[in-house]
């Protein structure tokens, strides 16, 4: 059933965006516009709060320039315990409006997220797992007075201990050819063209979310037609994948600015950046990739159809990064082993996408997103 969504008198409304076909922007204060949901209304909620990041001034490059940091008002807080009644306030509305089989993911760094996780265990929410999104490419630490920060923490939830959450299993083991997805993720920040800008050519917000990370969400936990939640929209990242994936969405967002560049990202379903390097890295030193993370970046699309060298099979990429041709359905190594009749089969190899009229290997676009996130 199609979520409905209660409407006020237009001279009482302030919005930023007109109601999309498959969502909406919802411009104001995530609390209040929160409480105005209808309780049990949607399948998952994102979440990525304030961090309150206490930052104590300016923080500069060794070569004089300035960190563009996470300084906005809306990261500042009085102190812990106005955090801490903030963060309590939001998760209370927050599992009010979650279907009892829904799941809650929330996303932090070690200023926040040990508070949060607090929070969440007192009101009853059922910590399913916590994920480590380790950076592929972090930020370095200027001063060089700590370890270099290079992950996030996400706490992903049910909203209680017997409640019956959806987990695609199956998805996400094919989004990882076929190996059991574990707790720690590897993906790039969000950097090239997915990084969007400003007219003056400064980051439109600071801590914009890869898609990249979101299609993992997403798919792990939803199903086409259900509808996502974040009431810390942003410049529309969740928007944006739950629209490619086919699912119906939800932001709430504070600032004017933020949620202007979320309608115009979302009405143009912006390209990821798929841009690569003329060389590529060594193989014996490369680190290890998964056909499904081509899938998530959108190097290798849904709905792609691949083919061996010789033309003779055709297969199609689903969303999870399984292929599919005939009877014979998996990972890009099984398909081509089940073509084959052999044991065993390198679909990186076998594998090939056309390009301008000539088939190019997989293998070569795993190469490029390897030059692509260095």
């Amino acid at each position: 059933m199609n979520l409905v969504l209660p409407v006020r008198p237009v001279q009482e409304r302030v919005r930023a965006t007109p109601i999309f076909d498959d969502g909406q922007i919802i411009l104001g204060d995530c609390i209040e516009e929160l409480a105005k949901l209808p309780a049990k209304s949607v399948d998952m909620i994102f979440a990525d709060p304030p961090y309150n990041l206490q930052l104590g001034g300016d923080l500069f490059r060794p070569e004089g320039g300035r960190v563009d940091a996470v300084d906005n008002d809306w990261d500042h807080f009085a102190s812990f315990a106005a955090y801490d009644a903030f963060t309590r306030a939001w998760l209370t509305e927050a599992r009010r409006v979650l279907k009892d089989d829904g799941s809650m993911w929330v996303i932090g760094s070690y200023h926040n997220i040990f508070r949060v996780g607090t929070a969440l265990q007192d009101l009853g929410y059922w910590v399913l797992n916590d994920i480590v999104w380790r950076k592929a490419n972090p930020m370095p630490n200027f001063r060089g007075t700590r370890f270099t920060n290079a992950h996030e923490t996400l706490i992903w939830c049910a909203k209680d201990a017997d409640a019956k959450y959806h987990f695609n299993y199956r998805a996400m083991k094919a989004l990882n050819d076929d190996l059991q997805m574990r707790s720690d993720w590897v993906l790039p920040i969000c950097s090239g063209a997915e990084r969007l800008k400003d007219v003056d050519g400064h980051k439109a917000h600071p801590t914009q979310k890869p898609e990249s990370l979101l299609y993992r969400v997403l798919l792990a936990c939803t199903k086409p037609g259900d509808t996502v939640l974040d009431p810390f929209f942003g410049t529309g990242t969740t928007g944006a994948v739950a629209r490619r994936l086919g699912r119906r969405w939800i932001g709430i967002e504070r600032e004017t600015a933020y949620a202007k560049v979320a309608e115009t990202r979302i009405h143009a379903t912006l390209p990821l950046d798929e841009s690569a390097m003329e060389t590529v890295p060594d193989k014996r030193s490369q680190p290890r990739v998964a056909f499904g993370l081509l899938v998530e970046s959108g190097m290798v699309p849904p709905g792609t159809v691949l083919s061996d060298a010789k033309r003779r099979w055709k297969a199609a990429v689903r969303a999870d990064g399984s292929l599919n041709c005939g009877p014979h359905t998996g990972s890009i190594h099984k398909v081509g082993a089940g073509l084959n009749k052999a044991p065993s089969c390198n679909g990186w190899t076998f594998w090939h996408v056309e390009r301008q009229g000539r088939l190019v290997p997989l293998d070569t676009l795993r190469q490029e997103h390897l030059a692509g996130v260095e």
